[in-house]
Parts: C-alpha cells; structure tokens; sequence
C-alpha cells in the first residue's frame, strides 16, 4: 500500500481551511513517530545512491590512471587528459544542476524529481562506465553531475519540509549517516576491484555498474514518501496537504486541532514567487551572499581531501593497492560521524557546529600533512573525514531552513552551486599544489578555506535553533 493511501477519517475540508500558515503550524506540532523517521530514512535511502556516485570520483581515480584513460597530474594547469578534469567534471554538472534547475524541485514537486533525478544520473553513469576515451568519460560524467545536483537540492528540501525544526538537526544527522554508509561500500568496492580486471573488463568499471545497478530500487521506495505538505499547501493543493498532516499526526498517535490565532503566534511568511534576480535582493540578498562566501570555501575542506585520499596517500609514498586499503578504513569514519553528532545535532545553534567543524578540518589537515606512519596518518584521516561530515550535516539543514517554502529549492541550490564552482576547480587546484608543494601545501589552502568559512558563518550567519519554517 502507498503511504498516500492511508485514510485518516478527518473532514480533510475542514483540517486545511487554514492554508499554508494551518499546514506549516500543525507541522511544527509534530511529534517524532516511527513512521516519519521511516520518511527520513527512505529518503535517505535514495540518496545513498547518489553518495555513492558522488564519491566513487576519488576511489576509482586510480582505476581510470591504470587503465590509461587519465593521468595523475599534467603538465598543463587545466589539463583535460587528468584526474583534476575528471572531478572538474563532476562538479561542473553538480554546478549546472544546482544553479539552472534547482527550479525543478520548486516547480514540480519533491517527490517527482527525487525520483527522476536519480534514473537519469544512474543512466549516464552507466554510459560513463563503456567509455573507451578520455573525452566520453568526461562528457558523460559531466551529465551524471547534473542529475546528482538536482536530486541533492530536492533531498534536502524534502526533509526539511517532513519534519518539525525541534527534530530537524538530528533527522539530518540520520540522513548523511545512512547516505553515507555509500562511502566504505564503494571504497571497499574499488580497493577489491579496482587493481583487478574481472572478465577482461577494468574494474573502476565494476564500480560504477554495481551502483547503478542497485539504484533501481528507488521505484519500490517512491511509492511509499509522500509529496512534502508544504509544498503542496504553498501550491493551492491544501486538502491534499491536510490529508498528509493527519496521516503524519495518526502515525504518532495525535489529532488534528484547529489553532486559535494568538497575539503572540505568528503568521507563517507566504514569500511570493521568486526569480532568480529576486535572490539578489532585499531580503534574501544578504543570505545569498553569506551563503555563496560560505560555499565557495567549505569545498575545498570536504571534496580536497575527500576526493583526494587515495592521491594523498600515494604521494607519501603509501602503494596503491595499500592507499585503497587505508582509504576504506577512513570510510568508515562517514557513517559514524553523523550518528555521534546527532547527540548534540538540536542543542546548540547550527552555525556554531559548523565553526567548530572547520576548526577541527584545518587542525587534523595540519597534522595529517606532518604525519608519516600509516596509523597517524589513518587516524588524522578518519577524524578530518568525520569533522566534514559533522559541517556536512549542519550545513545542508542550515542552507535550507534559512529559506521560505516556495523557493527553498531554488535559493538552496543557488548558493550550494557555488561549492560545485569551487570542487570544479578545486581539481585542478589541488593537483597543481600537490605537484608544487606537496601535501603539506594542500592542506594549508584547506585551512585558509575553513578561516574565511569561520569568519562567514560566525559573524553574518543568522540563528535557527528553534525556529519554525517560513516564520
């Protein structure tokens, strides 16, 4: 039976005379009920796959460089026959995706694009894995991009919108652990199949078709996530919104109760609808801004050494089978990090979290560059791995929740685009500094990076703890 499905025997009429300000309200009322984390955890689900997409960039680097597709480093600063052009690559259609159509998720609704996004990322990579040129291999994965940005824009709008603000942080927590269990299973992938040829097909190969082989899942999961309330109340279908109101208050044993309007209860904000050029201004110019600074910078913390690891430990002089090996164990630091921080995820202010997470990258980043020992340099990995994660979480919330309904879609993926312009070039950055001055030199751009990502969010950034959405 589809979640929709559910008959709740309430006057659906009468429950969303309110309108959005009702729904939005009622939302926040919420109490957390097995079945709404089980709309988390779906979601989740879905972009598990796209984690994964997303982070076999680095893990089958290597795979790519053995089979002669594409080299370490090049000569040229924006060579386009090198790894720097394969990650260029994937963030450039992350850009396109994000900036151009972020729109999608606003327009036509979470769950239809939640769901399209994903088969149409799944089909190019598939195409991406019987390339035979550097040039088809970073075409299609160009394409593939555009497909993972579009579906983590809806994702993140999609939870956001599920889910009271009390829970919010936690319910993000959950949702990067279990999207990021997808990292060890694709590092553990690669470090078995990569320097291996199965069947005289390369292995990198192997790791892109058994992702999208197991993407096709998500027909079974759409059926059971229902389109997010808030979108559909600020789009005039407010009985349907009521209608999935009372399924979410039933799950967790409530009634629905009509308000009585209060002096001291505020109307939730109807933002009108928004173009673009209407991001650039009073009042949503100043966020923008803070926003775009903040997602420039974060990039290179997260993508320069989550996309590099493998590299990072080959240029200390680490084999390559034994890099792969070592960079499985940090993989796992993904999915833990998350469910620690959750702990703590609705206690304190989202944007101190995140200034406490950029300390902790540029401090571990620092230490990782010194180390030499395989141990040292595995624990300064999993702890420069577990503190993105931690600023991963806080920010995707933050990013969203800072925004109305009837943009949130389009104004998160405005800002977030910007961290793809900057994992673009971020490649070819990386790369030239790991050339000319080391690892040491990698990670002192890192740590300027998370000083200006500090700055940013600790002085311009607004607090939400607590906060009701569109309020």
């Amino acid at each position: 039976m589809s979640a929709i499905g559910i008959d709740t025997g309430l006057d659906l009429a009468a429950a969303a005379r309110g309108g959005p300000d009702e729904i939005s309200r009622r939302l926040e009322s919420l109490p957390a009920s097995s079945y709404l984390w089980r709309l988390v955890i779906l979601l989740s689900l879905g972009g598990w796959f796209e984690v994964y997409d997303l982070f076999f960039t680095g893990y089958i680097a290597p795979g790519l460089n053995r089979s002669g597709l594409l080299t370490t480093t090049t000569q040229a600063f924006f060579g386009f026959s090198g790894i720097g052009a394969f990650v260029a690559a994937t963030f450039a259609g992350l850009f396109v995706g994000t900036f151009f159509l972020g729109f999608l998720a606003d327009r036509f609704g979470r769950r239809s694009i939640f769901t399209w996004a994903l088969l149409g990322y799944t089909a190019a990579s598939v195409a991406m894995a019987w390339q035979t040129t550097s040039g088809g291999v970073l075409r299609w994965r160009f394409i593939a991009g555009i497909g993972i940005g579009v579906e983590i824009i809806t994702i993140d709008a999609y939870i956001t919108e599920l889910v009271p603000s009390w829970m919010r942080g936690r319910a993000f927590a959950v949702n990067q652990a279990v999207m990021f269990t997808a990292v060890p299973m694709v590092a553990a992938l690669a470090w078995w199949l990569v320097p291996l040829s199965p069947y005289g097909i390369d292995g990198w190969r192997w790791v892109v078709l058994a992702g999208a082989a197991g993407s096709m899942v998500i027909w079974i999961l759409r059926l059971y996530v229902p389109e997010s309330p808030l979108w559909l109340a600020r789009h005039g279908r407010t009985e349907q919104a009521a209608r999935i109101l009372a399924m979410l208050e039933a799950s967790a044993g409530t009634a629905y109760a009509p308000a009585k309007r209060t002096a001291d209860v505020l109307p939730a904000r109807v933002a009108a609808k928004a173009g673009y050029a209407e991001l650039f201004k009073p009042p949503y110019l100043s966020l923008v801004v803070m926003f775009m600074i903040f997602n420039l910078c974060q990039a290179f913390g997260v993508y320069g050494f989550a996309n590099w690891v493998p590299a990072l430990l080959v240029e200390k002089g680490i084999t390559v089978t034994k890099s792969l090996q070592y960079s499985f164990i940090i993989a796992f630091a993904y999915p833990i990090a998350p469910l620690l921080a959750a702990s703590f995820a609705d206690r304190l202010e989202r944007k101190w979290i995140i200034c406490g997470a950029a300390v902790a990258i540029a401090a571990f980043g620092v230490a990782f560059s010194q180390f030499e020992q395989p141990a040292f340099l595995i624990l300064c990995g999993v702890l420069i791995t577990a503190s993105n994660m931690t600023m991963s979480y806080a920010y995707h919330a933050y990013q969203t929740e800072v925004f109305p309904t009837s943009i949130r879609a389009r104004a998160s993926g405005l800002v977030y685009s910007m961290s793809r312009v900057s994992a673009t070039f971020s490649g070819f950055i990386v790369a030239f500094m790991l050339r000319e001055t080391g690892v040491g030199g990698v990670f002192g751009l890192i740590t300027a990076a998370m000083v200006i990502v500090i700055v940013a969010i600790g002085v311009w950034g607004p607090a939400v703890r607590g906060k009701p959405l569109d309020a």
